[in-house]
């Protein structure tokens, strides 16, 4: 209610995980149902968690890929879902659509009027809305600011935020925070039926119980220090110095990305990762090939190898845009993101020099 400027919270409306995936698994397997033309579908976005696809798959739901628009800062486009709904209509029945505001891992913030969109599209088409909003502690990008999916619907009227169903996610290991170990999370469900959320409650408690360290620290997280509390000082000092730390790595590691041949990076407004943009020469990309896999996997391969710096595959799973990116964590000290940028700029520079010698040959 703080977050949201008073829009009213209960709860029983709350659900404690052990992570987010746990509970947005016990969701999905609740919407799916069918095979065939009337298996459930989820629309999803293209580039997305990397996670998703694996745990859409394990509900047995089909994934209804729709593409963000790298164009325009990997925003949602409101066209793109009429298509991406039109399109997967015959091959199965959507009945949901996965939406991540700040976007893991593009680093996008919606905004106002981006969100009413996805609402109203939601509402006209009977959609269930699973929103993560688990980088909403982290958006550093100038005049941005993270606002909830649950407080711009409550904003819309009653025609809206009282028949509009909602599931907005977070999670302690992609906060400020940062302790992935820990093992918690909770969503907030708005407009479920009282007898679905029974069940939501039965799933939860039969699987594995959020560890009791997790829960203390997701406490901390959501109701932190205040002005008095002998801690509260050191608590502001850290916060804000991760979020400092955040903002300065995703500028320096964009300029750096930018600057190598071959590779382009979309400005960066929140979150934990950039996505950036990479075109291969023909060599790695024949060679992948004969391998039999994406050449953005074996990009990623020959760096760990030669150079001892992991980076995600950015993996489209459905895309139709046949661009390779990157999976690339900012969530690391200065001197480390240094370390790593000096290194991948090495092995890019030498692949790409490598492979024009080549072509030149």
């Amino acid at each position: 209610m703080r977050r949201d400027a008073g829009v009213p919270s209960y709860a029983n409306n709350i659900f404690v995980s052990a992570g987010l995936q746990k509970a947005l698994m016990v969701v999905v397997k609740l919407l799916a149902s069918g095979e065939g033309e009337t298996q459930t579908g989820v629309l999803t976005p293209i580039p997305c968690p990397h996670t998703l696809p694996m745990l859409l798959d394990e509900a047995g739901v089909m994934l209804v890929p729709y593409q963000l628009r790298e164009d325009r800062g990997w925003a949602v486009d409101l066209e793109e879902l009429h298509r991406a709904l039109k399109t997967a209509r015959g091959r199965c029945k959507p009945r949901a659509i996965y939406i991540s505001n700040p976007g893991n891992p593009t680093g996008h913030v919606q905004d106002r009027n981006s969100i009413e969109e996805v609402i109203q599209f939601a509402a006209a088409e009977r959609l269930f809305l699973l929103v993560d909003e688990v980088h909403q502690d982290s958006v550093y990008g100038q005049s941005k600011e993270f606002i909830s999916y649950k407080k711009v619907l409550f904003e819309m009227g009653k025609e809206y935020s009282e028949t509009v169903e909602l599931v907005s996610l977070n999670s302690l290991s992609s906060a400020c925070m940062g302790e992935c170990g820990l093992r918690a999370g909770y969503m907030e469900v708005v407009n479920m039926d009282p007898d679905v959320m029974l069940f939501v409650d039965t799933m939860l408690c039969g699987d594995i119980s959020t560890p009791v360290t997790g829960q203390l620290a997701l406490d901390l997280m959501v109701n932190p220090p205040k002005p008095g509390d002998p801690s509260c000082d050191t608590y502001t000092q850290e916060i804000l110095l991760r979020r400092a730390t955040l903002s300065q790595n995703a500028k320096r590691a964009q300029e750096f990305l930018n600057g190598l041949p071959g590779m382009s990076c979309q400005p960066v407004m929140g979150g934990i990762y950039l996505y950036p943009r990479l075109r291969l020469l023909s060599e790695i990309t024949e060679q992948a090939k004969v391998l039999e896999v994406e050449a953005d996997v074996l990009y990623c391969q020959k760096l760990l190898e030669e150079e001892g710096v992991f980076v995600g595959a950015g993996c489209q799973h459905g895309g139709t845009t046949g661009n390779h990116h990157l999976r690339f964590c900012i969530l690391v000290p200065p001197h480390t993101l240094e370390e790593a940028l000096d290194r991948l700029g090495s092995f890019h520079r030498r692949l790409w020099a490598d492979s024009c010698t080549l072509t030149k040959v």
